[in-house]
C-alpha cells in the first residue's frame, strides 16, 4: 500500500465529496453550538449544554481540519474522517436500537424462546441429514440430493422456530417504532455515516491519500480497541466527569441542579475543635449546636478537646472506614503471606489446599454475608456455641468461674465493626495468598540454595531473600487491599440491620455515600463525598507508592 498510484476520476470525485461532507459536517456542528446557547433550549440543564457544546465544538474543529487535510491528500484527513464517521455511525446505530426498543424485544424473545426449542431440533436434524454423505460412499447425485434435502429441512425448521417465537410481530413492532420521525432520522444517519465510512475506507481512496501499511495497522488496532474504549468513555469516564460536575450542584435526581460552588465540600470539611473544662461539659457550651454536631471528645484529666463537625456522619464514616482499613488490611495480608509460604512447599496435597483457600474469594458476597450473619447469631450461632463449649471445658478442667460473655456480634457497637472486619479479611486472604504464591514462584531457587550453603536458617532466608524480592508483589497486594477496604459496602449493607449498625458503629464512607445519594436523594452532596473518598484513596496509595520506591532494592 506504500506505492502511490495516481487516482482515477471516480476516486477524485469521491475525495471531493468527502471533503465537502467534512466541511458541511463542521458547519452543522458549529451551528449546533450556536443553537445550544441561543435560548431555544431553555429546558436543557446547564451541564448538558456544556457537554453538548464541548462535543460539537471538538467535532466541528476536527471536521474542518479533516476537510483541509483531504484537499492536501494527507492520510490525517482520512484518519479524522474515519474516526468521526465511525463514532457517528455507532451513535446512530445505538439510537436505532433504542428507538426500536430492541432491548425490550430481547426480553420478550427470552419469554417465548422456550416454545421454539423443539423446532431447533428440526434444524439440527437437517444439519445431520446434510452431513450424512461424509460418512458413507454414495453416487454424486445422491450426495447432492441429500444435502439439498437437509438444507431445506434446516430452513423449514428455522422458519417454524421464528414463527413460534413470534418474530414477525416483533419485526413489525420494530419497524413501526422506526417509522416515527426520530427513528427515520436515526436510520438515515446510520446509512449516511455508514456510506461515508465505507467510501473513505476503500482501497482507491487509501491509495489516493498516500496511506501506508503502518497507517492501516494503526487504524486496525484502534478499530479493535474501539468497543472497549467507547464503553470506557460512556460508562466510566463520562459518569466520572458528570459526578464531578454534580459535586458542585444541589442535584436531587428530580429537579434541575443549581450551581452552588464549593458548598458541598465546605459542609463536609467544616469542622471545629473546642476546649472542654470538665468531662461533663456539654457541647452546646463551647460550639454552636445549630451548625456543629459533636463527633467525639478526648479527655486529659479534667480538661479535654471536643471535635465537632457540620456533618458528623461523614466524619463517623471516615473514622469507621479508616479503622476498618487499619485492621482488615493486616488481617488479610500477613496471614496470606505466611500461608503462601506454606503452600509453596512441595508437601502432598498442596494444590488441593490452594483451591480451598481461594474459594472464598470467588464466592458471592451476598451468600457469604448471610452465612456469617447466621454464624454471628448470639443465640444459635456456631461461634458463640463453640465459645460456650470452650468456657465450660476450662471451667470443668481447672475449676474456674469464667462467665460466658454471650457476645452480641452484630448488635453491640463494640464488636459490630470487628465482625465485618473478620468477614472481609477471611474473604480477601485467599486471593492475596494466590498473588503472594505467584511472587514466590518467581524467586530463583538458586538464591535459597546459596543461602543454605552459607549457613542461613529458615528465618534468615525469609527475612533476607523472600521479603525483599516480594516487595513489588507486596506493594500491589497492600495497595489493592487498601483500596478495596476503603470501598467496603456489601458486607456492611447485608450483615447489619440497619446497615449503619448500633450507634453508627459500622457506617462507612461508601455506605454514607449510598444513603445520601439513593435514599436521601442528595446526589450532589453524594458526588462530593465520592470525590473526597477518591482523594483519600489516592493519598493513601501515593504514600504506599513512595514508601515502596524508597525501600525497593531494584534500580530502574
Amino acid at each position: 500500500m506504500s506505492d502511490y498510484q495516481k487516482p482515477d476520476s471516480l476516486t477524485n470525485l469521491i475525495l471531493r465529496i468527502a471533503m465537502i461532507w467534512r466541511g458541511l459536517f463542521a458547519v452543522v456542528a458549529a451551528a449546533g453550538v450556536i443553537t445550544v446557547w441561543s435560548g431555544r433550549l431553555p429546558e436543557v440543564p446547564l451541564w448538558q449544554k456544556i457537554l453538548l457544546s464541548l462535543v460539537l465544538s471538538i467535532t466541528a474543529g476536527f471536521s474542518a481540519f479533516g476537510a483541509v487535510e483531504i484537499t492536501r491528500r494527507n492520510h490525517r484527513g482520512r484518519m479524522i474522517s474515519l474516526v468521526i464517521d465511525y463514532l457517528a455511525f455507532v451513535a446512530c446505530t445505538v439510537m436505532v436500537l433504542n428507538i426500536g426498543e430492541v432491548f425490550i424485544g430481547i426480553d420478550a424473545f427470552g419469554e417465548t424462546f422456550g416454545r421454539g426449542i423443539p423446532y431447533l431440533g428440526i434444524v439440527l436434524a437437517g444439519y445431520l441429514l446434510s452431513s450424512m454423505d461424509e460418512y458413507s460412499a454414495r453416487k454424486r447425485t445422491s450426495e447432492q440430493s441429500l444435502k439439498q434435502v437437509g438444507r431445506w429441512v434446516m430452513i423449514l425448521g428455522f422458519i417454524l422456530f421464528l414463527w413460534q417465537v413470534d418474530t414477525i410481530n416483533g419485526v413489525l413492532y420494530f419497524l413501526g417504532k422506526l417509522a416515527q420521525p426520530a427513528g427515520l432520522i436515526s436510520v438515515a444517519g446510520m446509512l449516511i455515516f455508514g456510506a461515508a465510512l465505507w467510501t473513505v475506507w476503500r482501497q482507491p481512496s487509501a491509495h489516493a491519500m498516500h496511506v501506508k501499511t503502518n497507517h492501516e495497522q494503526v487504524i486496525s488496532g484502534w478499530l479493535f480497541l474501539s468497543p472497549n474504549l467507547i464503553g470506557f468513555l460512556i460508562f466510566f469516564a463520562g459518569p466520572l466527569l458528570l459526578s464531578f460536575y454534580f459535586s458542585f450542584t444541589d442535584s436531587d435526581a428530580f429537579n434541575t441542579p443549581n450551581w452552588i460552588g464549593f458548598a458541598n465540600y465546605a459542609k463536609i470539611l467544616n469542622i471545629k475543635f473546642a476546649t472542654l473544662s470538665s468531662p461533663t461539659q456539654l457541647a452546646r457550651d463551647v460550639v454552636d449546636i445549630k451548625v456543629y454536631d459533636e463527633v467525639g471528645r478526648m479527655m486529659f484529666g479534667n480538661w479535654g478537646i471536643l471535635f465537632a463537625a457540620a456533618d458528623k456522619f461523614f466524619w463517623l464514616a471516615l473514622r469507621n472506614t479508616l479503622t476498618f482499613v487499619l485492621f482488615a488490611v493486616p488481617f488479610s495480608v500477613v496471614p496470606a503471606l505466611i500461608l503462601s509460604n506454606v503452600l509453596n512447599s512441595k508437601l502432598p496435597g498442596m494444590k488441593f489446599y490452594r483451591a480451598i483457600y481461594f474459594m472464598p474469594s470467588i464466592a458471592a458476597v451476598v451468600g457469604i454475608s448471610l452465612v456469617w450473619q447466621w454464624l454471628y447469631n448470639a443465640t444459635i450461632g456456631y461461634i458463640n456455641y463453640f465459645i460456650t463449649l470452650g468456657i465450660e471445658f476450662w471451667n470443668n478442667l481447672f475449676n474456674l468461674a469464667i462467665v460466658d460473655p454471650k457476645i452480641q456480634w452484630v448488635s453491640d457497637e463494640k464488636t459490630a465493626l470487628f465482625a465485618v472486619i473478620l468477614i472481609a479479611a477471611w474473604q480477601t486472604m485467599g486471593f492475596n495468598t494466590v498473588l503472594f504464591l505467584a511472587g514466590l514462584q518467581n524467586i530463583p531457587g538458586e538464591l535459597y540454595e546459596a543461602a543454605t550453603v552459607d549457613g542461613a536458617g529458615a528465618w534468615d532466608k525469609f527475612w533476607g531473600i523472600t521479603l525483599p524480592l516480594l516487595a513489588p508483589t507486596t506493594f500491589y497486594v497492600v495497595s489493592t487491599t487498601t483500596i478495596q477496604a476503603m470501598q467496603v459496602f456489601e458486607q456492611v449493607f447485608i450483615l447489619m440491620n440497619p446497615p449503619e449498625g448500633p450507634n453508627n458503629s459500622t457506617i462507612t464512607l461508601v455506605l454514607y455515600l449510598y444513603r445520601s445519594g439513593f435514599q436521601n436523594f442528595k446526589q450532589g452532596y453524594a458526588s462530593a463525598i465520592a470525590w473526597v473518598l477518591f482523594i483519600v484513596i489516592f493519598g493513601l496509595t501515593l504514600i504506599q507508592f513512595q514508601r515502596q520506591r524508597q525501600s525497593s532494592i531494584y534500580e530502574s
